[in-house]
């Protein structure tokens, strides 16, 4: 342990002199917090300006007055549709959609015939397709509306209209809805310390070994293992310092808020960074060994990225997994290294009690693949494939 220590003081302090790397662990874990939570506010400032607007887009309201009427009455204001609205919805330029109303459309309504108007937008446009529903909405209130008005004139109680009486009620507490804006950050957190610890486990690898570093190393009256778990405490360390970093930085970052509705329902506090770097110490441990024993065999450090592309890649890919899946979290999901860690932080954004068992296994998944990562690359340093 005494020459592993020595290995790791030396490997900790090559990688914090390492400029690539430095400039990593500050871009990816420092900036991360506040550069996420200033797109958040700026998407969420977006949606909520256009709604304090309550503006809508119309080609021929001067041939509908009672439904303007309606529309002034529930406080919107009535812009005239450009003549492209069609191509500039398509180009996405406008951002809202147009409701057309054809000739003669309060004479058909006087008859007691059914007018037909035109709702136009572009699935491909989300800006106008978001909108979409609002207007849709607001002509079913002036449908009933108008059915009530000639049920009362014949003398008709409205409520023959409705059959059975509807109460909504949402069983999601306020922490389950704040953590629907919240659930975009233990993503990425989890990918600033895998590429926080990329650069730092390849480079003590693939990179000692084309630089010509690596033999001389070897050549000490040290063992393999102690070699191999001085470099892996250093990768991980930066790992580690990454995790820290990342989640800590969102909590000054909530300063940066600029919607007070996103401000008052994004929760994240102590509790929630405590819990993530808890979660993603052991994690960072297992993905140096993994990322270490993928570059190990390789001669060269593109050689060694190009192979890690494959663990890059799946370990990005499977938080997406609680994104697609609408039928809730599987007992498996504890069993896969990211996944599990990813639907843990889910759990404590909303607010829910994290049993021991559902801890310990994912700790115990990854302290097995930080182990055959160790030995496998130990193995390969008392192979003669360096040679």
């Amino acid at each position: 342990m005494k020459a592993a220590w020595i290995v790791f003081r030396k490997e900790l302090l090559d990688a914090l002199r390492d400029r690539r790397t430095l400039a990593t662990v500050l871009l990816s874990s420092v900036a991360v917090g506040p550069l996420v939570l200033v797109l958040i506010s700026t998407l969420v400032s977006g949606y909520e300006k256009r709604a304090e607007q309550r503006e809508l887009v119309v080609q021929g309201i001067e041939f509908a007055p009672s439904l303007r009427n309606y529309f002034e009455r529930q406080t919107y204001t009535l812009g005239a549709a450009p003549a492209d609205f069609e191509q500039q919805l398509k180009d996405n330029k406008l951002g809202e959609p147009v409701l057309v109303i054809p000739p003669g459309f309060e004479a058909e309504l006087a008859r007691g015939a059914l007018p037909v108007v035109e709702l136009v937008a572009s699935s491909t446009n989300q800006r106008a397709q978001g909108n979409a529903v609002r207007l849709a909405r607001l002509l079913q209130g002036y449908n009933q509306e108008q059915a009530m008005l000639r049920l009362a004139m014949r003398g008709v109680s409205p409520v023959a209209l409705e059959a059975v009486s509807v109460e909504e009620r949402d069983l999601a507490d306020p922490a389950a809805r704040a953590a629907l804006w919240a659930g975009i950050v233990p993503f990425f957190v989890l990918m600033a310390v895998l590429y926080g610890a990329l650069n730092a486990a390849l480079d003590t690898t693939a990179g000692e070994r084309e630089r010509g570093s690596l033999e001389p190393l070897l050549m000490n009256p040290t063992s393999r293992l102690a070699l191999v778990l001085g470099k892996w405490g250093a990768v991980a360390s930066v790992g580690m310092l990454i995790a820290v970093l990342s989640c800590l930085s969102f909590l000054p970052g909530q300063w940066l808020l600029r919607s007070e509705t996103l401000s008052a329902m994004f929760r994240f506090g102590t509790r929630e960074a405590a819990w993530f770097i808890f979660l993603l110490l052991a994690l960072a441990g297992a993905l140096a060994a993994l990322l270490m024993a993928l570059a190990i065999r390789c001669r060269s450090f593109k050689e060694a990225q190009a192979s890690a592309t494959v663990l890059v890649l799946g370990v990005s890919l499977l938080p997406l997994l609680t994104l697609f899946n609408q039928e809730g979290e599987a007992p498996w999901h504890l069993w896969v290294p990211a996944l599990a860690q990813v639907t843990l932080m889910g759990r404590v954004l909303k607010g829910e009690a994290v049993a021991a068992p559902d801890v310990l296994l994912p700790l115990a998944v990854c302290a097995l693949l930080a182990l055959l990562g160790i030995v496998f690359v130990a193995r390969t340093l008392r192979s003669a494939a360096l040679k």
